[in-house]
């Protein structure tokens, strides 16, 4: 696996620089970065998060391979089968993130 630089973690740390790549769910919410989005998951109906993360989807995933740019996360969240799964894969990642030396 490739290093990560301190910048690239701040960068995924980060809004998302335009709003056109800011995530909206289905409940209304407008996510812009992976504390925005950690906090929705904690937040956020079972229903919404059913309706963007289930066998046929995967919204959390794509947003944040495409938009945020970190695979591995994205892997994580494409297995969470849970909100509480993915609420923690998002809180262990944007933890690891801030340690980044």
């Amino acid at each position: 696996m490739a290093k990560i630089t301190k910048a690239v973690a701040r960068t995924r740390l980060a809004d998302v620089p335009q709003e056109e790549k800011q995530f909206w769910c289905c409940n209304g919410s407008v996510l812009k970065s992976l504390a925005e989005l950690k906090l929705a998951l904690e937040q956020m109906s079972e229903e919404t998060f059913c309706y963007h993360s289930s066998q046929t989807k995967s919204d959390f995933s794509n947003w944040v391979k495409d938009v945020i740019g970190d695979e591995m996360l994205a892997k994580d969240l494409s297995t969470s089968k849970t909100r509480a799964q993915a609420a923690k894969a998002v809180v262990d990642r944007i933890l690891w993130l801030k340690n980044v030396k």
